[in-house]
């Protein structure tokens, strides 16, 4: 495929068009992930909690443990301060419920950013980078056998203005094969790919 006009000033655009999308996404890609960053940050606080949990936990533990050893009370003693360590499980796990949280919402956020950011640029961009890809293809595939099937392209696609500033009656002058005619629609075809005409006129 061809990407690029041959033209300097059309290409110049084409590039410039290029990199500016191209930045674009990349500037949308840097702000979804320092959003995601920033909100990860949230994570701090519950990470805290979420190890308290786990020392109250550890803490209780250890304390049933050794008063489990305690003569007569040993055992009820150990089940009061099981609650304790039910206490640490719960604090614990609603820490680490709370990162998960904050982990999603980042996450989210990024791909939000991206998607709502660069995805209607591309969806502009992309469609008209590839369509002018394949039509200057095509009209360099057509240059290089016959300029009539260019001739016929711009009667269909070009504006009638500019049709009529080669020729009063273009579709005429091209049926009764008028080959200055037929040459200078090729080329205004050309052109208005950013393409240069053929170098070798048609017989």
């Amino acid at each position: 495929m061809r990407f690029y006009a041959e033209r300097p000033a059309r290409a110049s655009l084409q590039l410039l068009a290029d990199l500016l999308a191209v930045g674009w996404v990349v500037a949308c890609v840097l702000v979804a992930r320092a959003a995601h960053g920033l909100i990860l940050r949230l994570q701090e606080p519950a990470r805290a909690i979420a190890g308290a949990g786990d020392s109250i936990r550890g803490a209780f533990d250890d304390a049933a443990r050794t008063a489990s050893e305690v003569p007569f009370v040993g055992d009820d003693l150990a089940r009061a301060l099981a609650t304790g360590t039910g206490a640490g499980d719960s604090l614990a796990t609603a820490g680490q419920e709370q990162v998960e949280a904050v982990a999603a919402v980042a996450l989210g956020t990024g791909v939000a950013v991206v998607l709502l950011g660069a995805l209607p640029v591309l969806a502009v961009w992309l469609p008209l980078r590839l369509r002018y890809a394949r039509l200057a293809r095509s009209a360099v595939t057509a240059r290089a056998v016959d300029t009539d099937l260019l001739a016929l392209r711009a009667i269909a696609r070009r504006p009638v203005r500019r049709l009529l500033e080669v020729s009063p009656d273009p579709a005429a002058a091209w049926r009764r094969d008028d080959r200055g005619v037929v040459r200078d629609l090729a080329a205004l075809e050309l052109r208005s790919l950013g393409l240069r005409a053929s170098r070798t006129p048609p017989d």
